[in-house]
């Protein structure tokens, strides 16, 4: 069991997951919430298959576990 957990949608190149990454964690930190980036590390969902998406349609969900 994870515990609570924040996530969002990246559309794109999985080189370009970063600023979607961040919008995550301000998120969390707008909730109050805490994360340690080195025991809570984020997880990603893929929706797309990589062989057959083009690299601009690729959908990932971005899920970071965070506390109170």
């Amino acid at each position: 069991d994870e515990g609570k957990s924040a996530q969002i949608m990246h559309i794109g190149p999985f080189s370009e997951e970063g600023p979607t990454v961040e919008k995550v964690h301000n998120f969390i930190e707008d909730q109050n919430g805490k994360f340690d980036g080195f025991k809570q590390k984020h997880h990603e969902i893929y929706l797309s298959d990589p062989r057959k998406a083009k690299p601009e349609n690729m959908k990932t969900v971005i899920r970071q576990p965070f506390s109170n």
